[in-house]
């Protein structure tokens, strides 16, 4: 079976553990709702934070929320880019699927609608940070 990535990434209000936590839930979920993807067809997920989110672990609402915690998840630095969009979660889910990757839906929420905005996903009252 081959394997897909599915990219993802969303923006947090404050670097708060809840707000990380609750971002990061939402992705995930949106990923799974999109795709139908089941954690034992997940080889792995990467995610990555800006410099600006320290108050937790982004890994922790797989586990937590999604009750994964036999994917192998982990967490590193995005590259600090200068000028880059600030309070960003991206990640990168390893899945293994008989779909097409023109099949894969990607995710990019809030203020990271605009890294991607072909993969930009419209969810009720979803707006980019900052935006009414």
């Amino acid at each position: 079976m081959p394997v897909r990535g599915i990219r993802g990434a969303t923006t947090v209000g404050k670097n708060e553990a809840r707000a990380i936590y609750d971002a990061t839930l939402e992705i995930l979920n949106t990923i799974v709702k999109l795709n139908g993807v089941r954690p034992e067809d997940v080889g792995y997920i990467w995610f990555t934070v800006t410099d600006d989110l320290d108050a937790a672990f982004p890994a922790d609402a797989a586990r937590a929320g999604l009750g994964w915690t036999d994917v192998p998840l982990i967490c590193g630095r995005e590259i600090p880019v200068p000028g880059a969009l600030e309070r960003c979660v991206r990640l990168l889910v390893a899945w293994n699927t008989p779909k097409t990757q023109a099949e894969v839906r990607h995710v990019f929420l809030h203020g990271a609608r605009v890294l991607r905005p072909s993969w930009a996903v419209d969810l009720p009252g979803d707006a980019p940070l900052g935006v009414p």
